[in-house]
């Protein structure tokens, strides 16, 4: 297992994952809102890279038998110039995409994604990094739980009738 700064040798690869990832959030939305639209898996990849890449982010692919088996997406996030008026404005990081197979999960994939990201961020000057987490994705929040992150914000929602 190697980890690589994303190479678009990968590209079909990182696009399977990340129609992997939204498969999974489909079968676990219990408010039944996200979708998976004809264009994801064309157009999520670029979409992804192109917000990182704008914003000092960065891409690294697992690889394995000479495939991507998990990928993690990172950015770092930009303040306005009224941010400080509410708020300590330390540079953050923000993981927007993190993503092992479902063959290849508890093989510490993911945490050897993270590891480089937060290597990635830690040279970057950044001192927190921010995830969000659907809230319905047990797994995730555990696997983010057992690295010591925490919640710091929730979005509540509600059906309107």
């Amino acid at each position: 297992m190697k980890i690589i700064e994303y190479n678009s040798k990968y590209e079909n690869d990182a696009k399977e994952l990340l129609v992997e990832l939204e498969e999974y959030i489909l079968t676990i939305d219990e408010d039944n809102l996200d979708q998976l639209h004809p264009d994801y898996k064309d157009k999520m990849l670029s979409l992804d890279l192109e917000e990182a890449y704008k914003n000092e982010g960065i891409c690294y692919l697992a690889i394995e038998d000479n495939h991507a088996v998990g990928l993690v997406i990172g950015a770092i996030l930009p303040y306005d110039e009224f941010d400080y008026l509410d708020y300590k404005c330390p540079r953050r990081g923000n993981v927007t995409e993190l993503i092992v197979s479902s063959k290849m999960r508890g093989k510490k994939v993911g945490k050897l994604l993270m590891d480089k990201i937060e290597e990635y961020f830690k040279s970057k000057d950044c001192s927190y990094v921010l995830i969000d987490v659907f809230a319905y994705n047990k797994n995730a929040i555990d696997f983010y739980g057992s690295r010591n992150y925490h919640p710091r914000m929730y979005v509540d929602i509600k059906k309107l009738d």
